[in-house]
């Protein structure tokens, strides 16, 4: 029997992506070498598995413990503090727009204070000469300049295009109406 299960494995080819799944044939009887035949030392867990389950389960059941007792706090405080919430929120909405406004200037102070000193440390540099790429920054501003500028003459000339154009549609354009006089038309040119 043995050697016809042997005749049934398959040779795997290693360059082939798929899974495929064989059943392993042994002469003991089991999952994994954990049979009858196989000895007392590869059956069981190591001294390694041994101490990290001693340790392990205690910790790991210690901090579920304290997650369910955190978790159940919290349902509980939030349950007591809606009816607060609702009694005082006359008082806490304007007290967390006041904080909120005031950390918020708070900040923004800082911010300007911070650009105020970047601004100085960049005069400082400037004046004692150590910032080399003032005037190619100052060269490179004014060619922008330049191209805004002209961008907007462009833009200006095309609407002007565009004006004069509707405004010779609109010449164009007759309209006839009846005045109070019976039988007499005149025309109207806008």
């Amino acid at each position: 029997m043995a050697n016809v299960d042997r005749d049934r494995r398959v040779q795997v080819d290693r360059t082939d992506k798929r899974v495929h799944l064989q059943p392993s044939y042994e002469d003991d009887v089991g999952f994994g070498g954990y049979g009858a035949g196989s000895d007392f030392k590869s059956r069981g867990p190591s001294t390694n598995q041994i101490l990290a389950l001693i340790a392990g389960v205690p910790i790991g059941g210690t901090l579920l413990t304290l997650a369910g007792l955190t978790l159940a706090g919290s349902v509980i405080g939030l349950l007591v503090s809606i009816p607060l919430f609702l009694l005082f929120s006359p008082v806490i909405v304007p007290a967390a727009l006041t904080i909120g406004l005031a950390v918020t200037g708070i900040l923004a102070s800082g911010l300007f204070g911070l650009t105020g000193l970047s601004s100085v440390s960049w005069v400082l540099n400037y004046l004692r000469g150590t910032s080399d790429t003032v005037p190619e920054q100052l060269d490179y501003a004014k060619r922008r300049m330049a191209d805004a500028v002209g961008y907007a003459g462009m833009k200006g000339k095309e609407m002007g295009q565009y004006v004069q154009d509707k405004a010779h549609e609109a010449r164009e354009t007759e309209f006839t109406t009846e005045t109070h006089e019976p039988g007499k038309a005149r025309r109207l040119i806008s």
